[in-house]
């Protein structure tokens, strides 16, 4: 089925109304005031659909609602949810150093902490974090030692 979305609801749109005249063209034949019935019970999203014929008449047809479950939780999922609780708004972000009010401009630093344009940098406000074994580990992952195979001597 090659469709794009509009040709596909279009499509989907024409087999309900084919289905729907189906039945109600059944439902006269019959004689059976079924169709009466269950739109009185149904909830009213969708309940009519007008068509006009050319001669000036109007019939009505009814359309079945359909209704969708939503899936069940389960109960061992049911207290995390509960414990969920919306977080309490903070404060604005103010700099470690000196609480000045940084907003949107502040630097986060590598300790986790945040600082203004003037306390950024590792060396004015006295940053815990090692940076030379950061800088070790990095080149020693990025190069891995290689070794040759031993070569058998003759």
């Amino acid at each position: 089925m090659n469709m794009c979305s509009k040709c596909y609801k279009d499509e989907m749109l024409k087999q309900e109304q084919a289905k729907v005249a189906a039945s109600s063209i059944e439902n006269i034949v019959n004689g059976s005031s079924s169709s009466s019935s269950s739109s009185s019970t149904s909830t009213g999203v969708e309940k009519e659909s007008a068509t006009i014929a050319e001669s000036g008449n109007v019939k009505i047809d009814l359309v079945e609602v359909k209704t969708i479950a939503a899936p069940s939780l389960n109960v061992s999922s049911a207290p995390a949810v509960a414990a969920i609780e919306p977080k309490a708004k903070e404060g604005p972000a103010r700099c470690s150093s000196c609480k000045k009010r940084v907003g949107l401009t502040g630097f986060k630093c590598r300790c986790g902490n945040m600082y203004c344009g003037s306390h950024r940098y590792s060396d004015k406000h006295d940053c815990p974090f090692d940076y030379r074994t950061a800088g070790r580990d990095a080149i020693a992952k990025a190069n891995p030692v290689v070794k040759a195979e031993k070569l058998d001597k003759i």
